[in-house]
């Protein structure tokens, strides 16, 4: 069940309806039902797989608590070692066989021909279960912080099954940490008037990123990808900053209608975005995108790898672990292998090259809080940044190379004179809609920026706040991008 569909509009609300008319004690179980009813939606056989990762995560965490409280420590902590092993690798394998086995196979079979071994692969017809990697890592970090003693046991199994399948953001996120989440889904939450609008809105802004900005942007950056060597280098380079918007208004997009989602219904998730495209650096901008998986990397793969404690050799090898790591995440393909290889070489290249810089700043005497560095700094991380996902958007990594080459030797924008540019999907009307919305989305992100932790539309009086309430309403339904009969389009990150 897609959020910019209809069936959605019918059931989030019949959900926080009766969710507020039940009792306390049953609202818990009412939201399981819903969210695994959510899930069912697209299969109703993986719901087997989710409810599997919950009991061996619920299972390994009771286990580990139990293994923690004996008095002999040292059997006590391998024991805790094992069960944690246990429930991380069939987590993982489970994981590993839906997601990555063709993959893998498929690798195998070309690495062995270049040395004369005849393999072939066996045709594999396993349908990738939607959002099995989110729930996979969010039930893992349970097990992880139960290991570390940062969390206790939980023993109410319909409560953790509830941590692992809350359909808000089941699909595509943000991961939640346990602690967070798990608290707030054993307290009290009664009808919050302020949090449901505010929820509300949150949800509004949402889908105008994805069914304005983002489906009208995939239009143009469809049609160029499905046969970048026939477009001009122009288009292809368009394209490619059409879909570094897109991605993020797509994702970005998901991120708020599932926050806002859960607003509603009185839990308050973890911010996923934060004006990615203004960072200064490739840190920066992984400071600020995708925060949840970032984190999650970061405190159960990176330190646990060592981190920065071991000399800046073992830093910069730790970051391309984890990066490399962040790439096969997102996708059983090399592109998306080299994507995520590519944000680490740029860590660790601006690493490397952190001292120089600073001292030509000195020598030039350029503030580096100052405006002019800071628009600079911003312009070049945004350049980087797309440049990559060009990787992330091709099909193969030979198509990464065509595309990157077009866009480095044949960026001609005279190219697109003549109508050309009107040959991808959009007329001028269409692109006069998505540069004026991208000029919105902008100036939101800046406000934001300057603003932090401000929500200036809330604050407003009341006709103030239904104008912008109506104006995103009109917006969604006569400017969204639907298929017949206001079907919807799928989100890019359910592929992940």
């Amino acid at each position: 069940m897609l959020f910019n569909s209809v069936d959605f509009l019918i059931f989030f609300p019949v959900v926080c309806l009766v969710y507020f008319l039940m009792p306390r004690r049953a609202k818990n179980l009412w939201l399981l039902a819903a969210s695994y009813y959510f899930y069912m939606a697209w299969n109703p056989k993986y719901a087997l797989l989710i409810l599997a990762s919950t009991a061996v995560t619920y299972l390994g965490g009771l286990l580990i608590g139990w293994a923690g409280g004996l008095e002999d420590k040292r059997r006590g902590g391998r024991l805790k070692k094992l069960f944690l092993g246990l429930s991380f690798g069939v987590n993982l394998g489970i994981l590993a066989v839906f997601k990555y086995l063709g993959f893998f196979l498929s690798t195998l079979e070309r690495v062995l021909s270049t040395v004369g071994v005849a393999f072939r692969a066996p045709a594999l017809d396993i349908l990738l279960p939607v959002g099995i990697s989110f729930y996979t890592f969010q039930a893992l970090s349970y097990t992880a912080d139960v290991y570390r003693g940062e969390l206790r046991p939980r023993k109410n199994f319909l409560t953790y099954a509830l941590y692992v399948s809350f359909f808000p953001q089941l699909v595509a996120g943000p991961i939640e940490r346990s602690g967070h989440l798990l608290e707030q889904l054993e307290a009290d939450r009664p009808f919050d008037y302020l949090a449901a609008r505010s929820g509300l809105l949150r949800m509004l802004w949402g889908l105008f990123q994805k069914v304005v900005i983002a489906d009208r942007l995939a239009i143009f950056v469809d049609a160029v990808y499905a046969a970048p060597a026939s477009a001009p280098g122009a288009a292809v380079a368009l394209a490619t900053v059409f879909f570094t918007v897109q991605i993020y208004c797509d994702f970005a997009g998901y991120s708020n209608i599932a926050i806002g989602a859960a607003r509603v219904l009185g839990v308050e998730l973890t911010e996923n975005f934060r004006q990615p495209y203004l960072a200064v650096s490739i840190r920066d901008f992984w400071r600020r995108w995708h925060i949840s998986l970032s984190s999650w990397f970061r405190d159960y793969l990176y330190i646990p790898l060592g981190g920065s404690r071991k000399g800046r050799g073992r830093r910069m090898l730790n970051i391309l672990i984890v990066f490399l790591a962040s790439g096969l995440w997102h996708g059983a393909q090399w592109h998306f292998v080299l994507w995520g290889l590519l944000h680490g070489v740029y860590q660790c290249v601006g690493d490397l090259t952190e001292g120089p810089r600073r001292r030509l700043r000195e020598l030039l005497r350029i503030r580096e809080k100052g405006l002019a560095h800071r628009a600079a700094a911003t312009a070049v991380t945004f350049v980087l940044v797309t440049l990559a996902f060009a990787v992330f958007r091709a099909g193969s990594v030979s198509d990464a190379a065509l595309i990157l080459r077009s866009i480095l030797t044949g960026l001609r924008p005279a190219a697109l004179s003549g109508g050309v540019l009107y040959t991808f999907g959009l007329d001028a009307l269409d692109l006069a809609a998505a540069g004026g919305s991208v000029a919105l989305l902008a100036g939101v992100d800046v406000v934001k920026e300057l603003r932090p932790g401000q929500n200036l539309v809330e604050r407003q009086c009341l006709p103030v706040r239904w104008a912008v309430y109506l104006i995103l309403i009109f917006a969604i339904l006569v400017l969204g991008v639907y298929g017949p009969g206001y079907d919807a389009s799928s989100f890019i990150y359910f592929a992940f």
